[in-house]
């Protein structure tokens, strides 16, 4: 796995409301929501789902350049 990458399994308890409730394997009293259409093809409760994080490095630096950007356009506007 990448440095900037981590996976965790979490069970799928149940779905509410198009909410999928997710619960952390190694901490099931660790629960959160997705929205279900964000699963993968014919989830069902009971599965056991590997869920992967990746940091976007381009992406967050294309964010912190635009960010800058507006506060320069902001402070030569005010004259400072």
């Amino acid at each position: 796995m990448a440095e900037d990458e981590s996976a965790f399994r979490v069970s799928l308890d149940r779905f509410e409301e198009g909410l999928a409730v997710l619960l952390v394997r190694e901490e099931e009293r660790v629960r959160f929501t997705l929205p279900r259409s964000l699963l993968p093809a014919g989830a069902r409760e009971g599965d056991i789902l590997e869920v992967a994080v990746r940091r976007d490095v381009a992406a967050t630096e294309a964010a912190r350049q635009r960010v800058s950007e507006r506060i320069a356009r902001l402070k030569s506007r005010s004259g400072q």
